[in-house]
């Protein structure tokens, strides 16, 4: 079985502290009494809120590291342990993906690391780069323990071509750290450990580096690391993953990869007209209608999972145990519903200029409105989803709604009016059903599963899609956890189709598997070790812009503090719940668990139009937690979403190992989707600054709105809504011409016959809100298309059957094949 961490939601979970805004930037300089090595240190105190034990990280540097990127330290880590068990990890970039990771325990009277990496969430990889460990000293005691070691080449990392590194001439640095007390599994055997939650907290630091950093006596420091602690690694050793070898002669009529908010819906719907379908999903069930088991403690014994419950869905971020997907370096969820069952279950209606301003003809909000009739005559949403009809601990709701009241903006029901979006507020709406996740799960699939033709696997990947040239026969799948297929399973022959809904990331990544994207991610594939031999030839290649015009709504989180404001604990409630509060959920739906955590309200919105005379869309979603440094208690978070109208784009990759990264980050690359931010956190100030009591924490007293908005990192990590969208855009424009898009106008990959998306990775850019209902919403228009397109037929002999920007049948009737002839002809012979 796949060892998965609770590690990986730690890192990645936390915003970076802008560096001008952090408490703990400056270094405490020390030194340690036993080495005599002087340290930049930075760190928790014992009795501090964020850790118990507290936690100090310290950094000695070579004498020409201020003005020279150093390549290695020699590092101090004090860890809290409890019980005499315990761990910690140290990011030296910062969040937990795409950096190096060092992770300390201790067993008996030995404290051990390990290098670690992490392409995605999951149990972070060795580290199979070149740097290494030495010990100087430890120690270990009842309540904490100690390690002063020497890290060579850990400042400049490389994982199987994944590079990135740490430049210490800049004189700063973002670390990540995560603490907790279970020990490590098999801990005598670093490259075998397995690791638990982080329940001892996580937090990422903003570390200035002073004169006091560059040790001149670096070299004879070091050379005291003369220890190294390999271990015992005499213990069990993983096990792969079970398969099941697909059925011989299994065909269907449509295959649809990936069950979230576009798969879902588009094989509901195809089966509904008569098809036989496949629903492919990697994950497995999720809420307990469709076979879920995962739950805390309070919901065993009932039909209830984790999923089930809003006010657990927040949980993710810190336990994405065997949720979130292991091949990207963004968070998604790798489980039936997709994001649909793993996010917040915001629920708006579109706003008709979405549709307007981003899609092309054919996808215009008349084209589309058949289609969100259908999809909210389905999932109407709900406003109040507890179901005794109130509405819980609604006081920071009462304290912004207020301000915005008497600034003169107006308060509206957002699906009742959803054309209203300029200046306006309302409380949040939800996909929730019956005080429970609803949404696609409890709706198109429910409906789905009710059909014979209907078919569903779950716990199995989609590594390519299989084509003779343009045309798809089939896919090839893996097991993801046990159980799940292995194997080639087919389309009826000439007629099948396949459909990808595997998100922005996996419908790209399949896509660029199967030799269908720009040729420097071809290469990539080409060049790996796990697709390289069995790819596509060269000849086959399609050449689209897949990857390209990655976006996301640019987030930027603001922070105010009131006397009013009612904190409630949602994460407690995952373990030990107010036993009131979860009585009234269990036995009526009701209470603050039927609102999703973390209290999330109100929302609001507004317009500005920029110097370009382009209108930029703001989304505010407000929330009672804390951010930065502010502590939980009487803090909201305001987080502001750049949406329809920015301008900026960016790209996903692969890296050598197939996995996705946000290599070129979607932000910030036009000044007037920078002046659009400075705007709405300005008018924002203006509109609350006649409440009484209230504290603007961020930006604080004394700093401007555009000294903090420069403040902050324009990086995924810090700024992402994780509302990925873009990389197979949709559009008339064939990319393989010089146009900018991957599909047709009827979901169809340029280049090919029965090969189609619907997700989130078909939209031109973000819409105004969250885009879920806007995934199901194209999920309907789309398939009434496809199933509107006439079959594919087979070319006769003699007759053309591909070539570059061909577009026509390209599956030569039997027994004849498709031959190139020259780039621009190929013919059946």
């Amino acid at each position: 079985m796949r060892s998965v961490s609770r590690f990986l939601g730690a890192l990645a979970a936390v915003a970076v502290l802008p560096s001008t805004l952090a408490q703990n930037n400056a270094p405490n300089t020390f030194t340690d009494s036993a080495t005599g090595i002087r340290f930049n240190s930075w760190g928790l105190p014992n009795g501090s809120p964020q850790t118990q034990g507290g936690l100090t990280w310290g950094m000695s540097l070579p004498s020409d590291a201020l003005t020279k990127d150093a390549s290695e330290f020699i590092g101090y880590l004090e860890c809290a342990a409890k019980d005499n068990a315990g761990w910690c990890g140290i990011s030296l970039a910062g969040p937990m993906t795409n950096s190096l990771l060092i992770t300390a325990w201790h067993h008996e009277d030995t404290v051990y690391t390990s290098l670690r990496y992490a392409g995605g969430y999951t149990m972070p990889d060795v580290y199979t780069g070149n740097a290494e460990i030495t010990q100087i000293r430890s120690n270990v005691n009842s309540t904490h323990f100690t390690l002063v070691f020497r890290c060579k080449n850990c400042l400049q990392w490389d994982q199987g071509g994944q590079t990135g590194g740490v430049a210490t001439s800049q004189g700063f640095m973002v670390l990540g750290w995560v603490q907790a007390f279970p020990s490590p599994g098999n801990p005598t055997c670093p490259s075998q450990i397995t690791l638990e939650q982080h329940d001892n907290g996580m937090g990422i630091w903003g570390a200035v580096l002073d004169e006091n950093a560059a040790n001149p006596t670096y070299s004879a420091a070091a050379a005291k690391a003369t220890k190294t602690v390999t271990g015992d690694c005499g213990g069990p050793v993983e096990t792969g993953i079970v398969g099941v070898p697909v059925p011989s002669g299994t065909t269907f009529d449509y295959i649809v990869v990936g069950g979230g908010a576009g798969g879902i819906p588009a094989a509901d719907k195809l089966s509904e007209s008569g098809k036989k379908v496949l629903l492919i999903e990697k994950g497995y069930a999720s809420t307990g209608e469709h076979g879920g088991t995962l739950k805390p403690n309070w919901l065993q014994g009932t039909q209830l999972t984790r999923f089930d419950v809003p006010g657990l869905c927040n949980q993710i971020w810190v336990d994405s145990n065997g949720i979130a997907c292991t091949d990207t370096d963004q968070m998604a969820g790798c489980v039936l519903g997709g994001g649909t069952a793993v996010n917040a279950g915001l629920w708006f209606k579109p706003y008709a200029l979405d549709w307007n301003y981003l899609f092309p003809t054919g996808w215009k909000a008349n084209d589309v409105a058949a289609a969100v009739s259908r999809v909210f005559s389905r999932i109407p949403g709900t406003d109040t989803p507890s179901q005794d009809g109130q509405r819980y601990l609604q006081q920071g709701f009462n304290v912004l709604t207020g301000g915005l009241r008497a600034a003169g903006w107006q308060q509206v029901t957002a699906n009742s009016a959803p054309d209203r979006k300029n200046r306006t507020f309302s409380n949040t709406p939800y996909m929730f059903i019956g005080g429970q996740r609803g949404g696609p799960l409890a709706t198109y699939l429910r409906s789905a599963k009710s059909r014979s033709n209907f078919n569903l696997w779950l716990n199995t990947s989609v590594k390519r899609v299989i084509r003779t040239g343009g045309h798809i026969t089939g896919v090839e799948v893996e097991p993801f956890r046990d159980g799940g297929y292995k194997g080639i399973v087919n389309v009826t022959s000439v007629t099948g189709r396949v459909v990808l809904s595997a998100g922005t990331f996996g419908s790209a990544k399949i896509l660029l598997r199967s030799g269908i994207g720009p040729a420097d991610q071809l290469a990539v594939v080409k060049n790996s070790v796990l697709d390289g031999p069995t790819m596509i030839g060269n000849d086959s290649w399609i050449n689209l812009p897949v990857g390209y015009n990655l976006d996301d709504h640019l987030n930027t989180d603001t922070v105010i503090s009131h006397n009013n404001v009612a904190f409630y604990d949602f994460y407690q409630a995952w373990t030990s719940p107010n036993t009131t509060d979860a009585s009234k959920y269990l036995n009526s739906r009701s209470g603050i668990l039927a609102q999703s955590a973390p209290n999330i309200g109100p929302m609001f919105w507004e317009e500005i139009k920029g110097a370009d005379g382009i209108v930029r869309q703001l989304q505010w979603t407000a929330r009672v937690e804390g951010s930065y440094d502010v502590p939980n208690g009487y803090a909201m978070t305001m987080s502001q979403y750049l949406g329809r109208g920015a301008t900026s784009r960016g790209r996903m990759t692969l890296t050598p190992a197939l996995t996705t990264i946000v290599s070129d980050a979607p932000y910030l690359k036009d000044n007037n989707d920078k002046e659009a931010i400075i705007q709405g956190i300005t008018n924002l100030q203006n509109a609350l600054k006649n409440v009484q009591g209230l504290t603007w924490n961020y930006p604080p007293a004394g700093m401007s709105v555009r000294e903090f908005v420069d403040s902050i990192p324009v990086t995924p990590g810090v700024r992402r809504s994780n509302h990925w969208v873009g990389t197979n855009k949709l559009g008339s424009d064939d990319g393989r011409q010089g146009g900018s898009a991957v599909v047709d106008l009827n979901t169809r990959v340029w280049g090919t016959t029965n090969l189609f998306v619907i997700d989130g990775s078909i939209f031109p850019g973000v819409p105004t809100t969250n885009p879920s209902s806007y995934i199901v919403t194209a999920a309907e228009h789309a398939v009434a298309k496809i199933l509107a397109l006439p079959a594919a037929q087979t070319v006769a002999r003699w007759q053309q059957c591909g070539g570059k920007n061909y577009s026509g049948n390209q599956l030569c009737v039997a027994p004849y094949t498709c031959q190139k002839q020259n780039d621009y002809y190929y013919q059946c012979l």
